[in-house]
């Protein structure tokens, strides 16, 4: 399944995002408001300068406590981003997720996000496509 298929799929197409400049404490409200294990960072939210996410935070409070609430998120976010686009297919992103030990991935088109795909739609997608290759192969075994 392609990417641009996931995202048709996927209730909410709208990406959440935040300012590099907000603190900590809002990307937390953030997250809770909108039951979402991250947020992309970005000043226009069309582009991306990263990604904060839970995993972000709850490495920083390790290390700092709840001084790190009032930190910015620029300084917290992963930077170093790792996207696809429309056409990959569900195996291609899975593999960099897997790879790079992430669960959220933009999906750009060129500079510009598009949307947001996590693990969990990778997933979905993966096994709707694994359910109808089943109904398929039991059709042509059947004779329907």
């Amino acid at each position: 399944m392609l990417v641009s298929q996931i995202l048709k799929l996927k209730s909410d197409a709208d990406v959440v995002t935040i300012a590099p400049d907000a603190s900590l404490e809002d990307a937390v409200r953030l997250l809770s408001t909108h039951k979402i294990g991250a947020v992309v960072v970005s000043s226009g939210g069309k582009g991306v300068a990263g990604i904060l996410s839970e995993r972000d935070i709850v490495r920083q409070l390790g290390i700092d406590g709840a001084s790190c609430l009032s930190a910015r998120v620029a300084t917290i976010m992963t930077a170093k981003i790792v996207s696809c686009g429309r056409n990959e297919t569900s195996d291609e992103v899975l593999a960099k997720m897997t790879e790079g030990r992430f669960r959220h991935m933009p999906v750009m088109d060129g500079a510009e996000m598009v949307g947001l795909i996590s693990i969990g739609d990778v997933v979905k997608a993966r096994l709707q496509t694994l359910s109808m290759e089943k109904e398929a192969l039991e059709g042509m075994i059947k004779g329907f």
